[in-house]
């Protein structure tokens, strides 16, 4: 894990360090401030608007955060900027304004949703905030045809695989994104433990954080196979980091 400790040092507040969407909402900056305050390391999800700007948001729709039909890709980034998250005073805020907002003081975990069809430019753009950002960053994404990008796009950003089930076919699916340069995994508590995660990072040295941990159990499920987790629900103790 040489390089990348400070990846694991830290529990990972799921989408920020949000009540479950009751006051504060997941992707803000309320719950990305609330993060930095208690030292959590953060993991967001980022997509592209139409206008090419990476904006932090986990659905492809809007329904859910904003109670507005359609999606992400249709709309422009000021367009997104005017929105409200759960009827709350925040907006869905671009990468940017996250960025800034923690200004390097806790780690970033950011995963990368694509959109087939409408995702062509998003790791470019990722890879070229992070490229100036001063903090300790990463990027991850379940699609495999972002991952083929990041070494072209991202370079020398720590880069995962996010990834879940323990069926044959998809943890040899796994294994084929073992060519792509990828440094640490994400995985489904749930699916632990299985061939991929432990070849990973008992053969490999790669470090493994889970996800989404909310119960003392999958606490114990995530140190007995991984070394981190990305949790929400509850607020772990920080170690001294």
């Amino acid at each position: 894990m040489t390089g990348l400790s400070w990846l694991t040092a830290r529990p990972i507040a799921h989408r920020g360090l949000h009540d479950l969407n009751n006051k504060c909402w997941e992707n803000t900056l309320s719950a990305f401030s609330a993060a930095v305050e208690r030292g959590y390391a953060i993991e967001c999800d980022v997509q592209l608007t139409s206008d090419g700007v990476p904006i932090v948001f986990h659905d492809g729709d809007l329904k859910r955060l904003t109670g507005e039909d359609g999606f992400v890709w249709q709309r422009t980034a000021a367009e997104m900027a005017a929105l409200r998250i759960g009827g709350t005073a925040d907006h869905p805020p671009t990468l940017d304004e996250m960025l800034e907002l923690v200004g390097a003081r806790v780690p970033l975990v950011i995963e990368l949703k694509g959109t087939p069809g409408h995702d062509d430019g998003l790791v470019e753009a990722v890879g070229q905030r992070l490229k100036s950002y001063q903090g300790e960053a990463a990027i991850m994404s379940f699609d495999h045809w972002l991952i083929r990008d990041f070494g072209r796009h991202a370079p020398g950003i720590p880069a995962g695989l996010t990834a879940c089930g323990r069926r044959q076919h998809e943890i040899e699916a796994h294994f084929t994104m073992l060519a792509h340069g990828i440094s640490f995994v994400s995985y489904a508590a749930g699916d632990l433990p299985n061939s991929f995660v432990s070849f990973v990072r008992e053969k490999l040295g790669m470090p493994v954080i889970t996800w989404t941990i909310r119960d003392q159990p999958a606490v114990d499920l995530t140190f007995k196979y991984a070394d981190q987790m990305t949790f929400e629900g509850f607020e772990p103790p920080v170690a001294s980091a």
